[in-house]
């Protein structure tokens, strides 16, 4: 049988059937291509050999080279073990093991050079080694073997069957003698030389077997930056094929709509980020091609108005717009602010939920089909099969990563050409996971805010300074504001977070009595009619004080409201802090939040809460919560799947993926099809990708 990397591992020499199915069952390893990209977690220097009298008691792992004289049975039952002597010229030490002695016993020999290795433990001032790996002078010294030994990653259940480290690494000089080490080069030489790139089968070679640390830092360098470079191509190619293939309706007109409000209705100067923002989204709807762009802006920058002015640009043009939000509150919102806005010019604008009456919903569908009806806000309702537009032209979405991708498929078949879209969000994402997630989209950034509004003052307070803050809340109601104060929300101790809410509630209560002071409470515990008759005592400031769980996170607008207390802060995600910082500061005055903690905190909580004090920069506090999370769990369950990396990491190597992109764009402005000889290679790979799905994990 002729070997190629897409051979099945069984047929590898020492595999075989049993091993096979445990290593894809455990490691997802089908063929000699898995194996070969089973990077190493990490490396031991096996270049030092101890003496025995050398030895420490530390928690390193070492070698000596030593011989065994004798094998004893030593204890009963479970403190059963074999114990052999093992000595050198220095001196004697015990090696021990508590299971397997039979199959010991007959596989090593008296008075025969070994090399033992693992770590020492220090037992009536004897040394001893439980479980060595051990092996055979004259193998060692001939091995396939390099100074810095790779630990590959290992499960559970491998260890229990005896798939060992030591296999693992027996298994892969297997693999490089049966490929005589040779492996297809996957990056041109043009690009090889400018970033001084070892080649593909030099850097496979000191990834697995590397002689030195150097080698292996080149070697790491090398496949780092050829996975990012791929990934990056695959996105850059697919938004230019997006952009080759989907005809997006032409926008021409800068017309009445647009040109009376921006000079007329505006109610505030633009600042530059939305002007700059409208710029790159006009030059979209100019082109020919459909517009895909995630607009990205911190809470409260001024994203609705962007949004207002897009949907003019569509309405001059003879369009339809739409606007979809994860949330009936959320939607709500965008529509009475919108309809407050759209009122100088005439528009018709409606709203569409799941609460919207059968009577409504047929005028509304009857309105779209027929053209009168030029802007529709709402939930997922708007993706009913019921929801036909006469000709939308421009499709908004907001906080997108909370709707799936089949949902916003069929959002782009109310047309038959589909509508230019524009994705908006407030949860800042960090500059190398937006280039890897929303790669192929174009992104825009609002990174300043309206003029007027003041950054929000951040304290840190302990449980016990509590008598200071409500202090400082009666002067802040005195002044005539409003006040959150948050509870933390954890779904699986909900009676505990209930108790938690109704205390602090009852605490509250005592502090700021009634008449004088009037209190709204929301929680998930109550009926949705409820929740929204206590919001809007609050929003029309009947009640000064608002006790919630974190049902306020997303999309309640009250400028009145000045000071927020997040209780046990500690317990909340940066983000989720930050968005609930957001629901202050939204008028002209000084705004304040609070959060609240116990003494007791972990490095991590301490780390959330100086960046929250220290800085209002949604961007930047994006940046910390990758670093402390980990790019799988910001991105939620549906992109995780972009972020396995076989061996690069989106949060250590972000200068790597900025350099791949960089390199990938350049390829593709000279080269869009990769047909020049020069990128022959590029071409060939991609393809092959294409095929063997398991190579790389890419973007869906």
């Amino acid at each position: 049988m002729s070997i190629n990397l897409q051979t099945p591992i069984d047929y590898l020499k020492g595999v075989g059937s049993s091993r096979a199915t445990l290593l894809k069952k455990e490691l997802g390893i089908a063929t000699f291509q898995d194996l070969l990209n089973l990077f190493p977690n990490r490396y031991l220097d096996r270049t030092k050999y101890f003496k025995i009298n050398e030895l420490v008691n530390s928690n390193a792992e070492i070698q000596v080279i030593g011989r065994i004289i004798k094998f004893q049975d030593v204890g009963t039952g479970r403190a059963k073990r074999l114990v052999a002597t093992f000595t050198d010229q220095t001196g004697s030490m015990e090696l021990v093991w508590f299971r397997g002695a039979k199959w010991i016993k007959e596989s090593l020999k008296l008075n025969t050079d070994y090399v033992v290795f693992g770590k020492t433990n220090v037992f009536a001032n004897k040394h001893s080694m439980p479980h060595p790996e051990i092996e055979l002078l004259s193998e060692h010294e001939n091995g396939l073997r390099s100074a810095m030994q790779a630990i590959y990653p290992s499960t559970e259940k491998l260890s229990n069957r005896g798939i060992s480290n030591r296999v693992i690494t027996k298994i892969m000089q297997q693999l490089f003698l049966e490929t005589k080490g040779k492996f297809s080069e996957t990056l041109p030489e043009n690009l090889r030389s400018d970033l001084k790139l070892i080649t593909k089968s030099e850097a496979l070679f000191n990834i697995h077997f590397p002689k030195n640390s150097e080698l292996l830092s080149k070697a790491q360098f090398r496949l780092k930056f050829e996975e990012l470079f791929y990934i990056q191509l695959q996105l850059i190619l697919k938004n230019l094929i997006h952009k080759s293939k989907i005809k997006g309706f032409p926008f021409t007109e800068i017309g009445t709509y647009f040109n009376t409000f921006f000079t007329q209705h505006l109610p505030f100067e633009l600042t530059g980020a939305q002007k700059r923002v409208l710029k790159e989204i006009r030059n979209d709807l100019g082109s020919n091609a459909q517009m895909n762009r995630l607009l990205q802006g911190d809470v409260g920058s001024g994203k609705t108005i962007v949004a207002l002015m897009t949907m003019l640009m569509a309405l001059d043009n003879g369009f339809q717009a739409c606007l979809m939000a994860p949330t009936e509150i959320l939607s709500v919102q965008h529509y009475n602010g919108l309809l407050e806005l759209c009122k100088p010019l005439n528009i018709r604008i409606e709203l569409l939920t799941g609460s919207s009456k059968t009577s409504k919903r047929k005028t509304i569908h009857e309105a779209l089909e027929s053209g009168d009806l030029q802007i529709l806000i709402g939930t997922h309702a708007l993706l009913e099969d019921k929801v036909k537009f006469k000709n939308l032209g421009l499709a908004i979405i907001d906080e997108q990563h909370r709707f799936g991708v089949e949902q916003r498929s069929k959002l782009w078949k109310k047309n038959t050409n589909p509508p230019h879209v524009l994705v908006m969000t407030a949860t800042p994402i960090p500059r190398t996971l937006a280039m890897s997630v929303y790669g192929d989209l174009d992104i825009s950034m609002i990174d300043e805010l309206p003029a007027g509004r003041q950054p929000i003052k951040t304290v840190h307070r302990f449980d016990n300074n509590r008598l200071k803050v409500f202090n400082f809340i009666r002067q802040e109601i005195k002044k005539g504001r409003q006040v959150y104060v948050v509870y933390p929300l954890i779904q699986e101790s909900e009676s505990m977070d209930y108790k938690d809410l109704m205390d602090g509630y009852e605490s509250i209560a005592r502090d700021f009595p009634m008449p004088e002071f009037q209190i709204s409470i929301v929680h998930g515990k109550m009926k949705p009619a409820d929740k929204e008759f206590e919001m809007q005592r609050f929003v029309k400031g009947e009640t000064q004080i608002m006790v919630a769980t974190t049902v306020i996170e997303v999309g309640v607008n009250v400028p009145n409201a000045s000071v927020m207390i997040i209780e046990s802060a500690e317990r909340f995600g940066l983000s989720q802090l930050h968005q609930l910082r957001g629901r202050v500061g939204r008028g002209s005055e000084q705004s304040y939040c609070i959060l609240m903690t116990s003494h007791k905190l972990s490095e991590d909580s301490k780390t959330r809460l100086q960046t929250m004090v220290r800085t209002n920069d949604g961007f930047e506090i994006a940046e910390v919560d990758l670093n402390l999370r980990g790019p799988g769990d910001i991105m939620g369950k549906q992109q995780s799947g972009i972020l396995n990396l076989r061996i690069a990491d989106m949060v250590k190597d972000k200068d790597l993926l900025e350099l791949a992109r960089f390199h990938a764009k350049k390829i593709l402005n000279n080269d869009p099809s990769l047909a020049l000889e020069s990128n022959k290679v590029i071409l060939n790979t991609y393809k092959q990708m294409g095929k063997y799905k398991n190579i790389w994990n890419y973007i869906s």
